[in-house]
């Protein structure tokens, strides 16, 4: 694998995920003879023989999902360079169907979603940026793709709110900022943004390396913090169903709750109330058990 690439990775993607992405890169360059294809003049229907390949060595969505995102990496920066005019892998999409089931142990007070915003941070300019996104995380419940997708234009200072865009199975909706937000999001906007971007866009969040934030970033951010939770799954669905749980406990009405989360159907919500309900009888059997 050459140095360029892997710079390119680096620039691109978050330390950790650029690892990864050179691993399973230099698998597939070693699985060439194998699958009877040069890695460099792969075409479409040779990319989906080896991650068939792939699949039948690893079975979680996610392993799979981390191969075909470093090949989509690859062919990228291959047409980046003027090598290829194609990115044969762009338009594969896995199938594979990743649980969104509510895991009641891997759920967060809301006591321990703040501890978040206390995080030491590596490079200063990056405080009031990283602290904005955690704020929408535990404050807003936002997905990580409603937060990347955010513009400028989205941030009501005036009103303090944020109006999220619809996304994927969510809704669209206006909602209030909290009032800690107010310092990170101006001290971001008019100190740290202007100098972290490289490339004029009207995205609200920009990544470290000053390009439009991909969501990597924000992944990236959380499990950063992962070590502050060792027995809990930290990552941004968890806070986002801690969020909605939380609401729900406090005594809010479904529908407002659902209207907050964005969410089309209502049973959507209604899945919240079960979890609730499936950790009392978890109570009633730790602490009353029958004889």
């Amino acid at each position: 694998m050459n140095e360029q690439f892997k710079e390119y990775l680096k620039k691109h993607t978050a330390p950790s995920t650029a690892d990864r992405y050179i691993r399973e890169i230099n698998r597939f360059f070693q699985a060439s003879e194998r699958i009877k294809t040069d890695p460099k003049t792969a075409n479409y229907t040779q990319i989906i023989a080896y991650i068939g390949e792939r699949r039948e060595q690893f079975q979680k969505s996610s392993s799979i999902g981390c191969t075909l995102h470093a090949i989509k990496h690859y062919y990228k920066y291959l047409v980046e360079i003027g090598e290829r005019k194609d990115n044969p892998a762009q338009s594969i999409r896995l199938r594979d169907k990743r649980s969104r089931e509510i895991q009641i142990q891997d759920l967060f007070t809301t006591e321990e979603l703040e501890t978040l915003l206390d995080r030491k941070e590596r490079y200063r300019i990056l405080k009031n940026r990283n602290q904005l996104i955690i704020s929408f995380l535990i404050y807003q419940g936002l997905a990580n793709r409603e937060i990347k997708n955010l513009k400028l234009k989205d941030i009501d200072l005036k009103e303090g709110k944020i109006n999220v865009k619809p996304s994927g199975k969510n809704n669209g909706r206006v909602l209030k900022l909290n009032a800690k937000q107010m310092y990170f999001l101006m001290s971001y906007l008019n100190e740290d943004r202007p100098k972290l971007i490289r490339f004029e866009t009207d995205v609200l969040i920009i990544s470290k390396v000053g390009t439009a934030e991909t969501g990597e970033g924000i992944h990236y951010l959380i499990e950063s913090s992962k070590h502050l939770f060792p027995s809990k799954n930290l990552n941004p669905i968890t806070i986002r169903q801690s969020v909605i749980t939380n609401l729900l406990k406090s005594g809010n009405n479904l529908r407002i709750v659902q209207a907050f989360a964005g969410h089309k159907y209502p049973s959507a919500t209604e899945n919240y109330k079960q979890t609730d309900l499936e950790e009392l009888k978890n109570q009633v059997v730790k602490y009353h058990p029958l004889q």
